[in-house]
């Protein structure tokens, strides 16, 4: 077919792009500078999810782009299987230094997902080499998310996520959430609630045989399935303790809640524990690199080293040395310019901000979170917790809502079970100022009139 054919007579408006939400007009982002992105129509929106809780540095960063330029001078790719690279190497050196415990040795990849998936085939393979062949089940919990590919999905609880490719996905076992709002007794205090809901792992690894357990997969504050929710007081020693008894390996998803999002580089390390495996990407690269990395123990580098000699794993971009470079000039950004203070101190401001703003809303139940990591969990009544009818769709009103105030936030339904439940996520950049604050919750008070008002109509 000629260049001019008929083929490419695309009607005006027409996009060839098989879009996630492809009913949806989508706006053309253009530009972004600081916690703005502009739309080719020069609209701006103040971006109060950082994506996904990714852009942690906001965009256009100077110091950013002049590093991943430097890198394309001098090599882009380089297949693992032949090279290392610089970049690799000192990213790697970075983030064990950084990391508490004993993990010391990082497996590159291009997100999350992939850092989930690399997490699991290495918790198995651990155990294959050990001669411990019958560990092979994951535990995680309900309303968890570990990203979409197959087995990832799988080790999550995402029931909206799972529904459609339910006969696809490995056979897993979930804990209850952590979720205080609609769980925690009147009579129990957040302790001892933490244990109830931390000695439901026990009662599962007694279930399934200890013998048989492979892992157990967590976030360490709970994301956007349930909306950031973080873990009770003494919720993660007894974790800890319940898995180091029955031998099962720790793996902590930070994914998105990782990498200075909760106010520490690394979430866990307000817990006063260490894991076995942590899965990272998000704000790794800050957005401006597709990377993720997976962090193990030199127990377990040592045990497949000593055995097999090699992981049975691996993908193309695998170690990639220009998102390397880049992730490892965001982390010095980070670290240099002292970001994670900014957080800590816009994170109150922020939590004072909507608790001062929404706290009697009639239709705001919760209002939880950690660091740059805040939800708002919406009702129909604040006496009962009753949540709003899923038919008015209230998640996707919202972010429509948003769109128009000039306002990025996160959104979501099937908060409780899949079905019913609303919350909206807030994770803006680390580098917003008070200013940023206020313009992020003036729209979103509005936002949130807005869609209450269409979702009564």
């Amino acid at each position: 077919m000629s260049a001019g054919s008929v083929k490419n007579a695309r009607p005006a408006g027409r996009s060839d792009v098989f879009h996630r939400f492809p009913r949806n007009d989508m706006a053309t982002a253009a530009g972004g500078e600081g916690p703005y992105i502009f739309d080719t129509s020069g609209k701006r929106y103040i971006d109060g999810s950082s994506g996904a809780a990714v852009s942690s540095l906001g965009h256009g960063h100077p110091r950013i782009a002049e590093a991943m330029k430097r890198q394309i001078d001098h090599i882009t790719f380089a297949h693992t299987s032949f090279f290392t690279s610089e970049p690799a190497e000192e990213l790697a050196s970075l983030l064990t230094d950084l990391a508490p415990g004993d993990l010391s040795k990082v497996y590159f990849t291009s997100g999350g997902s992939e850092s989930v998936e690399a997490a699991l085939k290495l918790a198995r393979q651990y155990y294959v080499e050990k001669g411990e062949t019958s560990r092979h089940r994951i535990i995680s919990r309900a309303q968890s998310y570990h990203g979409n590919t197959l087995g990832a999905l799988a080790a999550g609880g995402n029931l909206w996520r799972r529904e459609a490719y339910t006969p696809l996905l490995l056979e897993t076992i979930q804990t209850p959430a952590v979720y205080p709002y609609r769980e925690k007794q009147d009579s129990e205090t957040d302790e001892a609630y933490g244990r109830r809901v931390a000695d439901e792992l026990e009662a599962a690894i007694l279930r399934e045989g200890p013998e048989n357990v492979m892992c157990f997969i967590v976030e360490t504050v709970a994301g956007a399935t349930i909306g950031t929710v973080p873990p009770p007081p003494g919720y993660f020693a007894r974790i800890r303790e319940i898995c180091d008894k029955y031998g099962v390996l720790l793996i902590l998803d930070e994914v998105m809640c990782g990498m200075g999002r909760t106010g520490t580089l690394f979430a866990f390390e307000q817990e006063n524990i260490a894991a076995d495996i942590v899965t990272l990407a998000k704000g790794l690269g800050a957005g401006y690199a597709s990377i993720g990395a997976t962090i193990t123990t030199t127990k377990i580098y040592d045990t497949i080293v000593s055995g097999s000699g090699f992981f049975q794993h691996g993908h193309t971009y695998t170690g990639h040395p220009l998102a390397c470079a880049t992730a490892l000039e965001a982390q010095k950004l980070i670290a240099e310019e002292d970001l994670l203070s900014n957080v800590r101190k816009q994170a109150a401001n922020l939590e004072a901000a909507l608790q001062s703003r929404f706290g009697q809303h009639p239709n705001v139940g919760d209002i939880r979170g950690r660091g740059l990591f805040q939800s708002l969990e919406f009702v129909s009544d604040r006496e009962s917790k009753a949540p709003l009818d899923p038919s008015l769709k209230f998640a996707s009103k919202l972010k429509a809502a948003g769109l128009a105030e000039g306002l990025l936030c996160y959104p979501m339904g099937g908060v409780i079970d899949g079905r019913s439940g609303d919350h909206a996520m807030l994770a803006p950049p680390f580098i917003v100022n008070e200013s940023h604050i206020e313009e992020i919750v003036d729209k979103l008070d509005r936002a949130i009139d807005a869609a209450l008002g269409a979702a009564r109509q």
